[in-house]
């Protein structure tokens, strides 16, 4: 579960390197967000010469959770990290790649082609 205050780290090649949660979207009294879940980030430490910037406030999708994350036919998935991926204000991906697996739960009519980026679904 990620909160605010939570730091992760960006799998993208946006330029960011490590963002903290400052709000959780999709829900006036939500607290906590799973893999699939929009929040509200601020860079705080980033690529010398991008187009991202350390203090910047961007939006971004978890894609990896240390959580375990129950599906439908019983079985746990958890990562050995908490992940994100960078995004606009029109919720479109800044990066062009993506560094390692992400969870097959992202599958959604937005984000098609964050699923054919990816190196491997999980």
């Amino acid at each position: 579960m990620i909160q605010e205050q939570t730091k992760l780290n960006v799998v993208d090649n946006s330029g960011g390197k490590v963002v903290k949660c400052i709000k959780v979207l999709k829900g006036s009294k939500k607290k906590t967000a799973k893999i699939g879940d929009f929040i509200k980030v601020v860079v705080k430490n980033s690529i010398f010469n991008s187009k991202i910037k350390k203090g910047q406030i961007l939006n971004a999708i978890i894609v990896r959770s240390k959580f375990p994350l129950k599906r439908t036919d019983g079985s746990y998935l958890s990562f050995n990290d908490n992940a994100v991926l960078l995004l606009n204000n029109q919720n479109q991906m800044i990066g062009t790649r993506i560094f390692g697996v992400i969870a097959k739960e992202i599958k959604t009519i937005y984000f098609k082609k964050l699923i054919s980026l990816s190196s491997e679904l999980v």
